[in-house]
């Protein structure tokens, strides 16, 4: 018997002798989730995945008989790519909706912004998107940070690993956003190339609303850089784009995520099909199930294009599958008992992949290094990269 399954019985036993001597109307109050997302700007579409994904996943749970006999339910704050004001929904879902647990969001800023609150408040925070290593790995005593998602120090091994065996690059320059995402991935790529005993040929940066990368992209090639480590979410990286194309600089780029979190082609032009990125997961068929169910949630859907970025539909969908079966063990919708269940927690089935103890006090992110495969964008959809 799965370990997940023996525990969910002796925790739900537990619950529901707890549950029989409540009122029937406290029975059916949901178990409310909260989301620190950006929901509108340019990395809406990223927003709308991730949200699209908890909403998936809290159907087929609520049709199963929800957890502990009781419904989840979502409840969104955007938070406007601003960790300010993330910080101020995080505190608002804990302390006025009383969310069990907080999941959040697109940027690493905002949410390295958040982890301290989660931590000091005792709520579980997880992860369906931002990648900088910091979030899970903070150094807490009591960590309450988890992930369902890429890790920026597994992500720069990767693509420094892609780009010298597909190009053979032997000196790399380095063109990052201007924040803690940045920083976290110029620890990350130069650890890599440190590895390697390679050179990198700089490492320049640049702010979210620069519209000329020119002088930047200039200092790289003239110290012989032959290809790019690029990391900045879709509207930055199309500048990026944009001013290599004014040079006429034919590099290869290989990127973390940022490009797939909305309309990158549209906004860098054809060549943003050069940039070759990372994902979680993508659907490769119409057929897939969760591709079914969403085209039979979302009417709108109608291809596989129209669901930029599926990796974070499926990050999105596992990390509350994982956050329900951890409800469930512990029995309690309290933050330290949902803490400890996560590290309890044995087989899950999920989209992206089987979790097996996905989760233990030295590791709190459920994704690793063989979890990801490259891909760019071809006519507007996200298509894996050719073998």
């Amino acid at each position: 018997m799965p370990k997940f399954t023996r525990r969910a019985a002796l925790a739900g036993a537990t619950a529901l002798s707890m549950l029989a001597s409540l009122p029937a109307h406290a029975q059916e109050d949901p178990i409310k989730i909260g989301l620190v997302a950006a929901l509108s700007g340019q990395s809406a579409k990223s927003g709308e995945a991730i949200t699209r994904g908890i909403e998936l996943a809290m159907d087929e749970i609520n049709e199963a008989g929800g957890v502990m006999g009781r419904p989840l339910e979502l409840v969104s704050r955007d938070d406007e790519a601003n960790p300010g004001t993330g910080m101020v929904a995080a505190r608002e879902l804990v302390q006025r909706e009383k969310v069990a647990v907080l999941m959040g969001g697109l940027d690493t800023p905002v949410s390295m912004a958040i982890v301290p609150f989660a931590n000091q408040a005792q709520v579980p925070f997880v992860g369906p998107w931002a990648a900088g290593t910091g979030i899970t790995m903070n150094g807490a005593e009591e960590n309450y940070a988890f992930r369902v998602s890429a890790v920026d120090e597994y992500v720069d091994e990767a693509i420094t690993e892609y780009l010298v065996t597909e190009y053979g690059s032997e000196k790399p320059g380095m063109i990052l956003i201007n924040n803690p995402w940045g920083e976290s991935n110029e620890a990350g790529l130069t650890k890599a190339l440190d590895k390697r005993d390679m050179e990198s040929a700089g490492i320049e940066k640049f702010e979210s609303n620069d519209v000329d990368v020119v002088p930047q992209l200039t200092r790289l090639r003239e110290n012989g850089a032959d290809g790019l480590f690029l990391v900045g979410n879709v509207g930055p990286s199309a500048q990026v784009v944009k001013s290599l194309d004014r040079m006429g600089w034919d590099v290869p780029v290989a990127s973390h995520w940022g490009p797939s979190g909305g309309r990158f082609t549209e906004l860098a032009g054809d060549e943003g099909e050069k940039v070759h990125f990372i994902q979680t997961f993508l659907f490769t068929s119409e057929e897939h199930p969760l591709f079914q169910k969403l085209q039979a949630k979302y009417p709108e859907i109608e291809s596989l294009a129209d669901v930029t970025p599926a990796t974070g539909i499926a990050n999105a969908y596992d990390a509350v599958k994982l956050i329900a079966a951890a409800i469930e063990i512990a029995g309690s919708t309290e933050g330290p008992a949902i803490r400890e269940a996560m590290y309890e927690i044995g087989t899950v089935e999920g989209v992206i992949k089987t979790y097996e103890d996905p989760f233990s006090p030295d590791n709190q992110d459920a994704l690793g290094p063989d979890d990801y495969i490259f891909a760019h964008f071809v006519e507007g959809e996200i298509v894996p990269l050719a073998d």
